[in-house]
């Protein structure tokens, strides 16, 4: 067995091109604690944004010497020493005569940006084609966020955008090796879920160099989340990204390379370690990264008592996204490699689709409670949290119809609100559990449904989130990040205020207002 996957990490060992930058924490050192710790921006991503006026080395001098010790002083020291982003303060786009579906078309040449090369310093990667930018804050790429997105500028007839976002897609995995988390030198030691496979499907490309360009991508970006097969022994059942199941089958998790607080919220993540009593730090930190790896940062799904975040523990957890979304890759590769006549290629990663499969129904399925769930290797059993992550195998066609069927039945009776699909039945705080709802798990579970026969579920689902986002639009002409489905209003909650923009839920409005022309009457 060992030899095996010894093997099987050779095969998939990726070089990436580009040597990883450096991020903020790691050049600026003492002088990025002590702006972070001080809170001298009320929001962390804002010091880790600025683009220093000369070399590092040179300003990390100057702190020395200037020694500044209160807030102010080093407020002042910052600003004199680089140049601050401006205010993430949503889209600018009038809205008194627009109907829903307009002004998500109004908002894309708002929120698209070109090429990118950014002057030395800056935190930002470089991208050699025009993108999009969910907004607010978000001044850059993000990962799965660019999938939902990327369905609303199909509908929207923006196909030219779709391909210019795989060619950044592609840039990036071919530089680093994997898509990272969002294009900043902080974001690289971790992914998002891997919505890649999916994206390449959105293409109208057919020139067979760009087929076999984008093949070889994704088949890099597989051996990224597959790496830690070959560092997998006997007394060590994970490594990286990587899980040994009890009969030997391959399963994957979330995971950071990276073992200190995030960049991007330094403070909130040192805080929270001083409360984790009894754990190692780096352990905490880890899985405080692997959260923001998962999306869902932060969500009971993590939560060794469902509801502290001191007690999280993401790198335990064999998620069920995560290997419905792999699994959807491996059958992409799969039928790509048909496309292109390498039948080896196309056999083997049809192989690795069944057999992550019969693993998926092995471990995530719970019979008893006709759902499927995420599973804790450490403790060998599936976890209590109902999520909307029960409908990705739907989503992909991973499950089988009665499997599908006793989903939709669970996600009827606990995860239907008022104004949408929950994200799980728990009320913890946190901003991915109840009462929020967020636009990627609406589509995935309509789509997922739809797939599936569940037709007049998944239009309920769409009808209840569609008058949500109108509700909210009307009361505040503004499209945001998530929504409070139980009261219909705008959602709460997270390390950082609302955001609006708002890339993925504009993506979602666009293409739920496409595949259900009448729920559009209004809006």
């Amino acid at each position: 067995m060992i030899r095996r996957l010894l093997s099987l990490a050779a095969l998939l060992c990726v070089a990436a091109t580009d040597p990883e930058p450096q991020s903020p924490a790691q050049l600026f050192g003492p002088l990025f604690d002590a702006v972070q710790m001080a809170q001298v921006f009320p929001d962390g991503k804002t010091f880790v944004d600025a683009v220093p006026k000369e070399d590092p080395a040179a300003i990390l001098a100057a702190y020395r010497k200037a020694k500044p010790k209160t807030r102010e002083a080093l407020k002042a020291f910052v600003e004199a020493h680089f140049t601050l982003p401006a205010p993430g303060n949503g889209a600018p786009v009038p809205q008194e005569k627009l109907g829903l579906r307009a002004h998500v078309q109004a908002l894309w040449p708002v929120l698209s940006r070109p090429a990118l090369t950014p002057e030395p310093g800056n935190s930002a990667l470089s991208l050699p084609a025009p993108y999009v930018v969910p907004g607010g804050r978000f001044r850059e790429i993000y990962y799965w966020d660019s999938y939902f997105t990327m369905l609303g500028l199909k509908v929207d007839g923006q196909q030219a955008m779709v391909e210019h976002m795989l060619d950044d897609f592609v840039s990036l995995i071919q530089r680093y090796g994997h898509i990272p988390n969002g294009t900043r030198s902080y974001y690289l030691s971790r992914s998002q879920p891997p919505f890649f496979a999916l994206m390449l499907d959105l293409s109208d490309a057919r020139d067979p160099a760009v087929l076999r360009t984008r093949l070889a991508a994704l088949r890099s970006e597989y051996g990224y989340w597959m790496r830690g097969a070959g560092c997998i022994t006997a007394a060590q059942a994970a490594c990286e990204h990587v899980v040994r199941m009890a009969d030997g089958s391959l399963l994957n998790r979330y995971w950071d390379a990276r073992e200190a607080p995030r960049d991007e919220s330094y403070r909130e993540d040192v805080n929270t370690g001083k409360v984790a009593a009894g754990r190692p730090l780096t352990a905490v930190y880890r899985d405080l990264r692997a959260g923001a790896e998962s999306g869902w940062d932060y969500s009971s799904r993590w939560l060794a008592d469902g509801k502290t975040l001191a007690t999280v523990h993401t790198t335990d957890i064999v998620p069920v996204d995560l290997n419905s979304l792999l699994w959807a890759m491996e059958r992409g590769i799969a039928q790509r490699c048909a496309t292109l006549a390498d039948a080896d290629c196309a056999a083997d990663f049809t192989r690795r689709a069944a057999q992550r499969r019969k693993a998926i129904d092995t471990y995530l399925w719970l019979g008893a409670e006709q759902r499927y769930a995420d599973y804790d290797w450490r403790q060998q059993r599936t976890t209590p949290v109902l999520s909307a992550a029960t409908l990705f195998p739907l989503f992909v066609g991973a499950a089988s119809a009665e499997q599908a069927s006793a989903v939709a039945t669970a996600v009827r009776a606990k995860l239907v609100a008022p104004g949408g699909l929950r994200t799980t039945g728990n009320r913890t705080g946190q901003q991915w559990d109840t009462p929020n709802g967020w636009a990627p798990l609406q589509w995935v579970a309509i789509d997922g449904l739809a797939g599936y026969g569940q037709r007049d579920l998944a239009k309920d689902i769409a009808a209840r989130w569609l008058a949500t986002v109108d509700r909210a639009y009307r009361a505040t002409g503004k499209m945001l990040e998530k929504y409070d489905v139980e009261e219909q209003v705008p959602g709460g909650g997270g390390e950082y205020p609302l955001q609006d923009g708002f890339g993925w839920t504009n993506g979602v409005t666009s293409a739920l207002l496409e595949r259900y022309p009448d729920l559009a009457a209004g809006r």
